[in-house]
């Protein structure tokens, strides 16, 4: 039983190896394109948001300094008014807010979230504060003694 083993010049069995690698190699590629743009959209949609929910508690705080100023408008009192901090999936351990006399400014130590409310500053005294936001879920605006702050602890005169 002798045989002879006769080799043969075939070559579509490797045009289809090929053809398989290539098809493969055009699946990952795809995969990878859309996993680049879905990640690009999931980043730039939490930027619109934390930028809408910071830009809507600015807008709060910025109302309540305005009610202060009026407050203390009226004379002798004393005013003091909790504003809810909506929270955002932003590092707030590198936000500060701080009030001046025309603004109620955010200061991301860390990105691209610096933003700032005017105020008409039209109150009898002076605005000052600046508090951090690392895990805030409230901010105080007080009026008192001609002084209108932002603060983080609830006044001791409030009821």
């Amino acid at each position: 039983m002798n045989r002879e083993v006769v080799l043969y010049r075939d070559e579509r069995a490797a045009a289809t190896e090929l053809g398989y690698i290539f098809t493969f190699l055009l699946g990952v590629m795809l995969m990878t394109m859309f996993s680049v743009w879905a990640w690009d959209i999931e980043t730039n949609t939490r930027l619109r948001w934390n930028q809408e929910a910071i830009q809507a508690n600015m807008d709060d705080l910025a109302a309540a300094v305005e009610r202060a100023d009026e407050a203390s408008r009226l004379g002798n009192v004393s005013y003091a008014e909790e504003v809810a901090w909506r929270p955002t999936e932003a590092d707030e351990s590198l936000f500060w807010v701080e009030l001046t006399d025309t603004a109620v400014v955010l200061i991301d130590d860390g990105g691209p979230l610096d933003t700032e409310v005017p105020i008409s500053g039209a109150g009898r005294g002076v605005h000052e504060g600046m508090i951090p936001l690392a895990g805030v879920d409230r901010i105080w605006v007080i009026y008192d003694d001609g002084v209108t702050s932002i603060s983080l602890e609830r006044p001791s005169n409030v009821t």
